[in-house]
């Protein structure tokens, strides 16, 4: 968006989030007046934390000192477009790393800004937030949400706009099921088996609620609405992975005009997603919001 259209923006408090993921480092820029979220600027790098680390699972020094300056170029850009409320932060890859807090005391030190890191359920109940508060219309009943991030994976449940009744986390993601079990590009049937089983393994014993609708909120969502449409049921996945599994990610990625690393990811955050839409019962639409939304629009009230 440019100055000019920011400028006609009807203008509440400018907010900001950003959020190191375990696949991306993102910033999100909005004008907020309670329920009202109006985007003014969004950007993304591929930082794959989650690929960075050391054999004891500890953040690699190389990864932090790239994330760190992602994220102070970001603390910069807002202040450019002249953001009063900043929040950061952070997800699976840096929860459960060894040296998690040497990433967020590096941030600290490099620009001032606090990362909060989200426990699984307090990102399952932001993307929730974030999901529902802009789905733009009153949902007839309960509503599911699936977030999928790089390592991690968060279901939830509940009545719109923030009523969670159940939710979960489950450590499965795009970028570690990618890097385990599809290796090759395009993924192999027996490849993509091995994904199937491990998503079952880490769902077993799970006993999850059928909403009336749900919703896929996150970056690999949106990208594979390109491919199979914004409402995901089982022929939307078949054609979806059939596709992911018969042509190279940068030929994707050409077509649909995606990222190669984000088509990389997508066979694996399409497995997850379906195993979601089967545990919920219902078929998937993708969402306006998610986490960083939700971040944004509980600092609004």
């Amino acid at each position: 968006m440019s100055r000019a259209a920011e400028g006609r923006v009807s203008r509440g408090v400018r907010r900001a989030c950003i959020d190191i993921g375990s696949n991306t480092t993102r910033l999100l820029v909005a004008e907020c007046r309670g329920d009202q979220l109006h985007e003014v600027r969004q950007e993304r790098v591929f930082t794959r934390i989650g690929s960075g680390v050391r054999p004891d699972g500890a953040i690699a020094g190389a990864k932090i000192v790239e994330v760190v300056e992602v994220v102070s170029r970001y603390v910069e850009l807002a202040r450019e477009l002249e953001v009063t409320d900043l929040h950061g932060v952070g997800t699976a890859a840096i929860r459960r790393s060894p040296n998690g807090a040497e990433l967020v005391a590096a941030v600290r030190a490099a620009c001032g800004l606090e990362i909060a890191v989200l426990s699984g359920e307090e990102e399952a109940r932001l993307a929730f937030i974030g999901a529902a508060r802009t789905l733009g219309r009153a949902p007839a009943g309960e509503i599911g949400v699936v977030d999928v991030g790089g390592g991690s994976s968060e279901l939830v449940v509940g009545i719109a706009p923030d009523r969670v009744s159940w939710c979960t986390s489950f450590e499965v993601g795009s970028a570690d099921l990618a890097e385990v079990a599809l290796r090759s590009d395009p993924p192999t049937p027996v490849q993509l088996r091995e994904a199937r089983v491990r998503i079952v393994a880490a769902t077993d014993g799970l006993r999850v609620p059928h909403p009336a609708e749900a919703v896929a909120v996150g970056g690999s969502a949106t990208s594979l609405c390109r491919l199979a449409g914004q409402r995901l049921d089982a022929d939307a996945f078949a054609r979806a992975l059939a596709l992911l599994a018969t042509e190279p990610a940068a030929v994707i990625a050409r077509r649909f005009a995606l990222d190669d690393q984000r088509v990389r990811l997508l066979p694996a955050a399409l497995l997850i997603l379906q195993a979601a839409s089967e545990l919920f019962g219902v078929a998937l639409q993708i969402g306006c919001g998610g986490m960083r939304e939700g971040v944004l629009l509980e600092a609004s009230g």
